[in-house]
């Protein structure tokens, strides 16, 4: 296991190597100048200066690169040219929200997705089967701006269910103040018993969410049902129907297990992709979370900021990655000798 634990992470920390170099590179590619941004189109020649010098723009490229990777090595992401604060400080505020909204995102897309993949291999071939399919056939195909929009008017505007946009109900802030912790409202107010934020964090969270989590829904159960009807085709299967066990017996209770092998690695994938895909959703629901501030950073062309966004994405998918892959040598030891 050690081996294996060690392999992992010398894999992980070459990704993230690859995609901070990849970064930089990107940056200094990007057209504009980061002191003009930062110092204002009206900055005096001394002022542009200060600016170049203190980004260490004036450097070669080898030095800014060595500088770059020692400042994040350091917990120094830059600073935003557009907010001028701390990058990582600007990170640390926005993401809890994003993490918040793609958790609960994809508690329903595995909850949701899962089942749907198990009845589908169950019923294989047959109307149960054929419907689970187009529906996440629809689900992983739908554009989540229309979905966002169609479920805001109709569930929303038209029918009144849920709030249309936000975190919260603001004026709740007078009447019932919010305790941070955390920066993640819903966890915030349930761990401080501030019930009328938390009943309204969890009605702004629901639309969202749904919309989010219809992409990894789709594909989850699509993945569930081939990877269990392959499972379900092995020797060991039929041993087991042999011995008396019934199809469904069979598939909850041997097959799944090592079929949700590749569904774990699918999750870590979607998940990194729900953060980005997110955004859009983010747009459209009002959502302060990274969405707004990688928005807010490309209109004022402010790199620190994006390559802070792209930096942090990057390491979410590779810890989700590193994480499932640790579960998977856990769940099944076939996995620790590959």
């Amino acid at each position: 296991m050690l081996r294996y634990l060690t392999r992992r992470l010398g894999q992980a920390v070459l990704v993230v190597a690859g995609v901070v170099v990849l970064t930089f590179v990107i940056m200094r590619l990007v057209p504009g100048d980061p002191a003009v941004a930062y110092a204002g189109p009206r900055a005096s020649p001394a002022e542009l200066a200060a600016a170049r010098a203190q980004f260490g723009l004036d450097d070669s490229l080898p030095v800014q690169l060595w500088k770059y990777v020692r400042d994040l090595a350091g917990g120094n992401w830059g600073v935003s040219l557009h907010t001028r604060q701390p990058v990582r400080d600007d990170l640390f505020q926005a993401f809890p929200a994003s993490l918040e909204l793609v958790g609960a995102a994809l508690i329903i897309a595995i909850v949701v997705g899962i089942p749907l993949g198990v009845g589908a291999a169950r019923f294989k071939g047959k109307f149960p089967d054929l419907s689970i399919r187009v529906s996440s056939m629809l689900a992983v195909s739908i554009p989540v701006f229309w979905l966002a929009l169609a479920l805001q008017t109709v569930f929303a505007s038209g029918l009144g269910w849920f709030p249309v946009a936000g975190e919260y109900d603001s004026a709740l802030d007078k009447t019932s103040p919010l305790h941070v912790y955390t920066n993640i409202t819903a966890v915030d107010a349930l761990i401080t018993g501030n019930w009328p934020i938390l009943l309204s964090a969890l009605a702004h969270l629901v639309l969202p969410a749904l919309v989010i989590a219809a992409y990894p829904a789709g594909v989850i159960a699509q993945m569930t049902r081939a990877s269990l009807i392959e499972e379900s085709a092995r020797d060991h299967a039929r041993l087991e129907r042999a011995l008396g066990f019934g199809e469904t017996s069979v598939l909850t209770r041997f097959a799944l297990r090592p079929a949700l092998n590749p569904v774990l690695s699918l999750i870590a994938l979607v998940f990194a992709y729900s953060i980005v895909n997110g955004f859009l959703v983010e747009a459209v629901f009002n959502w302060p979370g990274l969405g707004r501030y990688a928005a807010d950073s490309i209109r004022s062309l402010d790199t620190p900021s994006i390559a802070g966004v792209t930096l942090l994405v990057a390491v979410l998918y590779v810890v989700a990655n590193l994480a499932v892959d640790l579960i998977q040598g856990v769940i099944d030891p076939r996995m620790r000798a590959r």
